[in-house]
């Protein structure tokens, strides 16, 4: 018997038509696992956060979180049956509230919104490579900056749209605009806040990715060479223009950039604070890495002088899917940051069984139980996630002027 899928009426069907169906067929089955783990709507909820996670995320002890609680101040939190607790994101933020109104004048600031005179920043993650863990990368700094107080917006610039799955957003499906609206070059064009949605994370939205953003990098060559190619010339400042309609709305911009050097990548680049290249540390990702880095630099040197300012503040290589026990893959390490001792974040994203298994279900650490793991596994990647994005968000601080506590 043949396959329902290659034939119609005992004729082999054309590879377009097989490709389309097998897509679609992708998709449904995708949707029913989405409608199945996320009752009653298939939208995301969020878990609630134990007391030693609100206490990280806060920067303070247990014991302070604790005795607010005791004098009735702050909200109140879910106790176990066995005296637990554990605050909602919302929760989190209201503590986060309490504690700056209440806190001595002068003293560190438990709500780091941006003051007057610091910029937005805008964090690009890039990697010429795929497998590198750039979305996983980007996916967890957006949402741990969140946990921090601040208030942050994802752009998913990759049209296979892994950012946006993350957050529960399935483009085909849930009709959504990407960032192209926003590029595109007609009278169709958008403002980026019409494309703008919430997430299942207070104070973190998302632009999401689709398929449409692949068109931008049709359309510009044809900008360029149109006859009236002003707009072509300058495509580097379109997502810099888009982000000065919302910038008071947010602290931190993270960009989820294709793993390839187009129209979309350099665009982002241009209106980048700072970059962050994802490194898999095996000797074929980093010989990808230096052809990905000869090639921007001469790319971006010829934008710069077409006329682009690059105001990068910092930019990082960060280790990913880091094996410490791997004898080669810690030598590639050392190799690396012998070479760039200064441009190396000392922390690594390790593999992690953990990090994996929660995106099975197109979740993020954050967003699972401690209790669906083995609690070692767990809190390795959790301590080594953190580990990278408290040493980010630093940088980010540093970059503002202000002193680290």
């Amino acid at each position: 018997m043949g396959n329902p899928l290659l034939e119609t009426d005992m004729a082999p069907l054309p590879f377009d038509e097989i490709i389309l169906r097998q897509g679609e067929l992708i998709s449904d089955r995708l949707n029913i696992l989405r409608q199945e783990q996320y009752p009653p709507n298939a939208q995301k909820g969020l878990r609630s956060f134990s007391l030693a996670e609100v206490a990280y995320f806060l920067g303070v002890t247990q014991s302070t979180i604790k005795k607010l609680h005791l004098e009735g101040k702050g909200p109140e939190p879910e106790t176990s049956p066995s005296g637990r607790r554990s605050y909602t994101a919302e929760q989190m933020l209201e503590l986060r509230r309490y504690l700056d109104a209440h806190g001595r004048p002068g003293k560190r600031r438990y709500v780091p919104h941006r003051a007057e005179g610091e910029e937005l920043h805008v964090i690009s993650v890039v990697n010429f490579k795929g497998g590198s863990g750039k979305t996983t990368t980007a996916a967890h700094l957006a949402q741990h900056l969140v946990l921090k107080g601040h208030r942050v917006l994802a752009v998913d610039l990759d049209p296979q749209a892994s950012l946006t799955a993350l957050h529960g957003i399935q483009p085909e499906l849930d009709s959504v605009s990407s960032l192209y609206e926003t590029l595109r070059y007609d009278e169709e064009r958008q403002p980026i806040s019409a494309v703008i949605r919430p997430t299942n994370f207070p104070n973190l939205d998302i632009v999401p990715a689709s398929l449409d953003l692949q068109e931008y990098e049709y359309d510009t060559p044809v900008a360029l060479t149109s006859s009236d190619p002003t707009e072509g010339r300058t495509f580097f400042t379109r997502i810099s223009k888009a982000l000065e309609e919302v910038e008071d709305q947010y602290d931190i911009v993270v960009i989820d950039c294709p793993p390839q050097l187009g129209y979309l990548t350099l665009t982002a680049l241009t209106a980048s604070s700072s970059v962050l290249i994802t490194v898999h540390p095996q000797m074929l990702d980093v010989m990808s890495m230096s052809q990905f880095l000869l090639m921007l630099g001469g790319i971006l040197q010829t934008i710069r002088e077409a006329g682009a300012e690059m105001r990068l503040q910092w930019f990082r290589y960060l280790v990913t899917r880091f094996e410490p026990t791997d004898g080669p893959q810690k030598q590639m390490v050392g190799f690396l940051q012998a070479m760039f001792p200064e441009q190396m974040l000392e922390a690594q994203m390790v593999k992690s069984t953990a990090i994996s298994d929660a995106g099975i279900t197109k979740q993020t650490l954050y967003e699972v139980e401690r209790g669906q793991f083995v609690r070692a596994t767990y809190d390795r990647a959790m301590g080594s996630l953190n580990a990278v994005n408290d040493e980010i968000t630093g940088l980010v601080h540093q970059a503002w002027g202000r002193d680290l506590p």
